[in-house]
């Protein structure tokens, strides 16, 4: 009887777990790399976190439109903060206007959907330095065209996007030829007069800090950027909790308060997820003169350099480096080794591999990430191999080429088989190249692995990320500083090596 109870009790209590409601899995969050991306994100994770929902997982500066909706295509992310507009013009490829049910019918093939307007618009606009408008008497795009001498410098996703420029110019008529410039650092070069006219948000904090008039769109060319929430059909069933809470955002963030919000982000430093947490708390930003946090930018330049996220960085960029230079290694130098005595097929494995190489590093990885399903570091070490593949391969076929007939003969009159000579006296004669190919194949990677950050791979290419964001310099510095430092090391490390090398070579 006690058997058969507690049996009963089992299934009972098996019955009831089978019963309940799965448990909630906590949100994926992307955003794109500019200021108010960034802030939206925070501000969505931290509203679902208070609902008890587990702590979402916030997927920082993924580079631009393309690659943080392939990432929510794919399904590394759940959710990112979008604009109807760019849904509109640049996702669906539509040029009409549309309503959020339409918007919502054309999604729900790609199994998507867009909600929760945000409460403001942030628009495209050009603008320039009040003080030349003035002067040459433009307050409209249309006065724009006819000024052909002026210098515009837009960034390279305006320039290519369906809603971009070649639209605009077409609409308007101009004859100016822009030059690409990130969305950043574009408000420090009109300040220091390199560029006439940039492409701007509207809700960008700069805009009044550095007195610059914002051309009026008299021939409507650009559509409303409503700002919405553009998600995964299934997060409302597997995270119920979250959704509901994230509906409390609906219309709560007008203009003034985005703008306000950026403003204590590029002009104060003060950190993201400080600037979420102090809207959420009080209902409204903080002012922008109010005071900064720890974390921002009253920093100096030493505290950015060595902070606490120095040790994290490091380790995820040496991670990257010496996976990558290692897989490179390990299908390299067989397939060199391999092809080297076939020309043919020897010229054509370098020339795949030189090709790679002048594939663009943002472009290889967006593809990665759809091929792969995945963004972070899987499509970043995918990238970085094949970055590696050319000096490995190209120095092993080198190093076997240098190698004398003479000493390939005596092998074989010794009666080595050709395995045998290649592993005796063909690879360590060839050798020393080979580690030349690996130390400039480090050198690569330690290089890129810093892009790797747009996709959420970590490493210093966070903190360069960030600071081209915010048009911090320190920033940008405290990224490139370590990696330049890295480089240095490892070309220290290979040096002493090859010296080694040559001593051991040459002893008797």
């Amino acid at each position: 009887m006690k058997r058969l109870a507690c049996l009963s009790a089992l299934l009972l209590l098996a019955a009831a777990c089978l019963a309940a409601d799965p448990p909630e899995r906590a949100l994926r969050i992307g955003s794109k790399r500019f200021t108010e991306s960034y802030i939206l994100a925070h501000v969505m994770a931290q509203t679902a976190a208070r609902a008890g929902a587990g702590q979402p997982q916030v997927r920082e500066g993924l580079g631009n439109t393309a690659i943080v909706y392939e990432a929510l295509r794919s399904g590394s992310i759940d959710m990112y903060p979008e604009y109807a507009g760019t849904i509109g013009q640049e996702i669906l490829k539509r040029s009409d206007p549309l309503s959020l049910p339409q918007m919502n019918e054309a999604l729900a093939p790609l199994g998507l959907g867009a909600a929760i307007p945000l409460g403001f618009n942030d628009g495209y606009a050009l603008a320039m330095r009040a003080a030349d408008a003035q002067r040459l008497g433009i307050a409209t795009l249309s006065d724009l065209a006819r000024h052909p001498e002026l210098r515009l410098g837009l960034s390279n996703e305006f320039i290519g996007r369906a809603d971009g420029w070649a639209g605009l110019a077409q609409r308007y008529g101009f004859s100016q030829k822009p030059t690409g410039l990130d969305h950043g650092l574009a408000y420090d070069a009109i300040a220091a007069g390199q560029v006439d006219l940039i492409d701007i948000y509207t809700t960008d904090a700069k805009i009044g800090h550095l007195g610059l008039r914002v051309l009026a769109d008299d021939r409507k060319y650009f559509p409303r950027y409503d700002a919405v929430v553009l998600y995964r059909l299934e997060v409302p069933r597997q995270s119920p909790r979250a959704w509901a809470a994230l509906q409390t955002l609906q219309g709560r963030i007008d203009e003034d308060a985005m703008i306000a919000m950026n403003a204590r982000a590029e002009l104060q430093g003060v950190p993201f997820d400080a600037i979420a947490r102090d809207f959420l708390a009080s209902g409204a930003p903080a002012k922008a003169g109010s005071g900064t946090s720890p974390a921002g930018g009253g920093r100096g330049f030493a505290d950015k350099l060595f902070g606490p996220d120095l040790a994290r960085l490091t380790l995820q960029h040496l991670t990257l480096v010496a996976l990558s230079v290692a897989a490179a290694v390990l299908v390299g130098v067989p397939l060199a080794l391999a092809a080297f005595p076939r020309p043919r097929w020897r010229g054509f494995l370098l020339a795949a591999a030189g090709l790679l190489q002048t594939v663009p590093s943002l472009a290889l990885l967006a593809a990665l990430i759809g091929l792969t399903g995945a963004i972070g570091v899987v499509p970043a070490l995918i990238a970085l191999t094949l970055y590696a593949l050319l000096p490995i391969m190209r120095n092993t076929v080198t190093g076997l080429a240098e190698v004398g007939e003479g000493l390939r003969q005596a092998g074989t009159a010794l009666g080595m088989t050709r395995a045998q000579r290649l592993r005796h006296v063909e690879l360590p004669l060839a050798l020393p190249t080979v580690v030349a190919g690996v130390r400039t194949a480090v050198a690569i990677a330690i290089g890129t692995a810093t892009i790797a950050a747009f996709i959420g791979a970590g490493g210093y290419g966070e903190r360069i990320v960030t600071g081209l964001a915010l048009n911090d310099r320190e920033l940008l510095l405290a990224g490139a500083l370590p990696a330049a430092a890295l480089a240095l090391l490892c070309e220290v490390l290979f040096e002493l090596l090859e010296r080694a090398m040559r001593r051991h070579a040459t002893a008797p």
